[in-house]
């Protein structure tokens, strides 16, 4: 009996031996996104990230896609989410929510983004050069992109305020389409005459999605403001390792473009590099947020 119970323990440990070093390191960073485009294009972009973020910090990086900007917001709030990349305003939301939550990076383009407004081509208007000639859209049937878009909404609708504009000009009610994609969609299709998005993927469709775009005609483009970023928990060190949030800003600030997969990165991200960024950038962001009641 006193020889099965020892050959019971030998074994057990054995076991232990054997299956403890495959949980000895259970961290897992989790990345997301704000979902402003067709999912299949942000699986490619983000999974190709996060192998090449997995094998430079030698730990394991998961991507969690989301359904909504509400749900990508929440996600880092409740910490199911460590690093995000966020549009201006989601990412402030993110970032109030979420005391000691660090801004690391933003894209080259992101310094200077504009958005763009579009309308169907049977409607016969001219593209105008006047924020006060945004006018010419009341009476019509408008789609922004998602309810918290920076580039889709939150600027567009302050655009429009600026000319004189309230959402209750136009015809109807206005529409939230849910993504920059969703509202190239509906404009070119005649179920709206009118929207708003991001100037980036307006000039990716342009380009490689012709037919998508068809019906379609540059109406107008604003002027510039700060938007998209990675915004990072402001624990990571304590949970991974002393350093840990400044390797991971090091390793996206380093992203080559001589290099042949982080080219194919920054391709997908449409930029030649990232470069640094913090949270007083977004001051603009915040204030006009506030004003138009998407922060409180």
């Amino acid at each position: 009996m006193k020889n099965k119970k020892f050959f019971l323990l030998i074994l057990t440990l054995i076991i232990y031996i054997s299956v403890e070093p495959l949980f000895a390191n259970k961290k897992v960073l989790k990345i997301g996104a704000i979902p402003d485009q067709n999912q299949d294009v942000l699986n490619k972009r983000f999974n190709l990230f996060s192998k090449v973020l997995s094998k430079e910090l030698n730990v394991k990086v998961r991507y969690v896609p989301v359904i909504n900007y509400v749900s990508a917001v929440t996600g880092f709030r409740t910490k199911d989410l460590d690093l995000v990349w966020f549009g201006g305003l989601s990412g402030t939301q993110a970032r109030l929510q979420t005391p000691g939550s660090i801004v690391l990076a933003q894209r080259d383009i992101d310094k200077k983004f504009k958005s763009v407004f579009i309308v169907n081509k049977n409607l016969k208007i001219n593209p105008i050069s006047r924020i006060q000639d945004l006018e010419k859209l009341k009476d019509l049937r408008f789609t922004f992109g998602s309810e918290n878009s920076t580039s889709g909404r939150l600027m567009p609708q302050y655009f429009l305020g600026k000319a004189g504009i309230k959402i209750d000009d136009f015809k109807g009610k206005v529409g939230f389409s849910g993504s920059h994609d969703a509202t190239i969609a509906l404009v070119n299709s005649g179920a709206y005459d009118a929207g708003a998005l991001n100037k980036q993927v307006w000039e990716n469709n342009l380009q490689r999605s012709t037919k998508r775009t068809k019906n379609i005609k540059l109406f107008w483009v604003s002027p510039d403001y700060v938007d998209y970023h990675w915004l990072a928990q402001g624990d990571l060190d304590e949970r991974f390792s002393r350093g840990f949030t400044k390797k991971i800003r090091s390793i996206i600030l380093n992203l080559d473009i001589k290099d042949p997969k982080h080219n194919e990165i920054l391709n997908m991200f449409n930029a030649k590099k990232f470069i640094s960024s913090e949270a007083s950038l977004y001051n603009e962001i915040e204030e006009i947020g506030r004003k138009l009641k998407k922060i409180r």
